[in-house]
């Protein structure tokens, strides 16, 4: 018997490790369903859906960028205060005054250009394949979602700079928001909290952009994954390489 199974069926280690060692199909499943979060998921994943040539690994390329943005976000959170007195000069202050600032703060900026085109790209592949048709037509509604989340992300964060072209290009786009039907003027309101774009719109968007948002996104996307991965055997389709994984 093996080190590593003694170790399994000691008293020590069964209070650890609650399934078998994986060495069977019917082990492999076993551990997959014992644990918290794989069981939320199938057993099995069609192989050709987490190919290159299928996915483009755009959705992963999208979940990476986030990730950037979410580090380097923090990193940006300890030298930026959000009020129209300090923000401009906080900003100088990251570009030439802190170390690795001007890199951190590019790199910010440039994750979230891509994060905005990789999803815009992953969205437009699902819809020339086809797999926004039943049965995976929620998943394609949680992928416009999405969408929109890092479109709003991107936008909210245009403003924190508070530099003339972020101040009037927020002015245009809150303007635009106001020829919503029916609910535009509340949605205007809502975003700049005054009648122009001051103090309270940039406090707004900065809670918008660091706590609400990203909140939003990361609860959305786990939901789109979890679908991704409970609609995948769904669709049995006759396509090259179709085998599990």
């Amino acid at each position: 018997m093996k080190t590593s199974e003694r170790i399994r069926r000691s008293m020590i280690g069964s209070s650890f490790f609650r399934s078998p060692d994986r060495v069977t199909e019917r082990d492999r499943a076993a551990g997959h369903w014992s644990n918290f979060l794989l069981h939320l998921y199938p057993v099995r994943v069609r192989k050709v859906e987490i190919t290159f040539k299928y996915t483009a690994f755009l959705g992963v390329a999208s979940v990476v960028l986030f990730g950037i943005l979410t580090v380097t976000g923090i990193f940006l959170m300890f030298f930026y205060v959000p009020s129209p007195a300090n923000a401009y000069g906080d900003i100088q202050t990251i570009q030439n005054e802190v170390a690795f600032g001007q890199l951190l703060r590019n790199a910010h900026r440039w994750a979230a250009h891509l994060m905005v085109l990789a999803v815009a790209a992953h969205l437009a592949r699902v819809f020339y394949r086809g797999a926004y048709k039943p049965p995976k037509e929620f998943n394609w509604v949680i992928g416009v979602v999405l969408l929109v989340l890092t479109l709003l992300l991107s936008f909210t964060g245009y403003l924190l700079p508070w530099d003339q072209l972020a101040y009037w290009a927020v002015t245009v786009g809150t303007a635009m928001a106001a020829w919503v039907p029916l609910v535009g003027d509340q949605i205007q309101e809502l975003m700049l909290g005054g009648p122009t774009v001051g103090s309270a719109t940039l406090l707004r968007f900065y809670v918008l952009h660091v706590a609400v948002l990203p909140v939003a996104l990361v609860s959305v996307l786990t939901v789109h994954i979890w679908r991704w991965r409970k609609d995948s055997m769904l669709t049995m389709d006759s396509e090259q390489g179709d085998t599990d994984a």
